[in-house]
């Protein structure tokens, strides 16, 4: 794969003005921390990869948006990782100011390569407690009984498709903490509640 897709081009291109420099900026500083890394369109948002995805950009109306896949092993210094369930984002950012320095920023999309490199215990806990959901739409009981309290929610969930309700459940049955899962529930009945899909901010 090319290290520059004309599609992130035309995306940066029909971005709002304000977005432009922004993501040119991080479109820049992730080359500069490998030259290994490509980009590519996934979600229809920029993707940039190294062994499967590493990070991703995207603009909407009033901000932009940068963050690591599977941040949650990331180690992170300065606090810059928000948890957004499976990806990890660094914020808003409506200007360059917004965005940590170059150096800094560099070292976590370095961190992020590095981590492609080490065998994931995760992964492998995985494969040996194979969840019941992978291969299941079933609801588990715990998220029944929380759609039962929430009518908006239980109505959208109903109307979902298979492989969308099988998004919701396996992203809350991956959650290695029960404080984490209690988190992403609550996060999720709130998407829910206004039907949307587990992954509508990609769309």
């Amino acid at each position: 794969m090319e290290k520059f897709d004309a599609q992130v081009d035309a995306y940066i291109e029909k971005s709002a003005d304000f977005a432009k420099p922004i993501l040119n900026h991080l479109r820049e500083l992730v080359h500069k921390a490998s030259p290994e890394i490509t980009e590519t369109i996934k979600w229809s948002a920029p993707f940039f990869e190294y062994d499967g995805v590493l990070c991703f950009m995207m603009a909407f109306k009033q901000h932009c948006g940068f963050g690591f896949w599977k941040a949650g092993s990331l180690p992170d210094p300065h606090g810059l990782i928000k948890d957004e369930g499976n990806a990890g984002s660094i914020g808003k950012l409506t200007t360059l100011a917004d965005l940590p320095g170059d150096d800094i920023l560099i070292w976590y999309i370095r961190q992020a390569m590095e981590l492609k490199s080490v065998p994931s215990v995760k992964k492998t806990v995985k494969k040996t407690v194979p969840p019941r959901v992978i291969i299941s739409t079933d609801t588990p009981e715990y998220l029944s009984q929380l759609l039962d309290k929430n009518r908006e929610a239980k109505e959208y969930f109903e109307k979902f498709s298979p492989s969308q309700k099988k998004e919701y459940i396996t992203w809350f049955e991956d959650a290695k903490t029960e404080a984490t899962r209690n988190k992403r529930l609550a996060e999720g009945l709130a998407w829910m509640s206004e039907g949307k899909t587990r992954h509508w901010k990609y769309k």
